[in-house]
């Protein structure tokens, strides 16, 4: 990998480190009791920030193995796919919880802040910070590579 993508990629792991610093009083603050309507708007925000931040990285990845992005309308699933038959990348264990954020970031493209129900979304929103290392550790040996 050439040093102008690695650099891409430390931008958005930096980018993602912020976010979930910057996310740490909300998550302390749901830990002990339900969000508001507007908590849960920004709890929203947060899921759907992190996983563009993930897919930047990938997409930047992906340019770099050739994945080809006009393949499908459906290139988004694709790319995760992809990302997961790359060898020493991405351990299987966290692809079903990468679908889900996946998932909660096209449900929220696509809604209204009012319909985002805490009960579907609170497990993401709590495991953030320990996904987001499991993920980044994966991420950060392969641009060493």
């Amino acid at each position: 990998m050439d040093d102008a993508v690695k650099t891409k990629i430390d931008y958005e792991i930096s980018q993602i480190d912020e976010l979930i610093e910057k996310s740490k009083i909300l998550i302390t603050l749901c830990k002990n009791k339900e969000p508001d309507f507007i908590e849960v708007t920004a709890i929203g925000g947060i899921l759907h920030s992190f996983y563009n931040g993930l897919e930047n990285i990938f997409v930047l990845i992906g340019k770099t193995l050739g994945f080809d992005f006009k393949s499908s309308p459906q290139w988004h699933r694709n790319l995760v796919d992809f990302m997961f038959s790359q060898p020493d990348f991405l351990p299987s264990d966290l692809r079903s919880l990468l679908t889900e954020y996946m998932g909660f970031r096209h449900f929220f493209r696509h809604t209204y802040g009012y319909t985002i129900k805490w009960e579907k979304c609170s497990h993401l929103f709590l495991g953030l910070s320990d996904f987001w290392l499991k993920i980044k550790n994966s991420i950060e040996k392969y641009s060493q590579m």
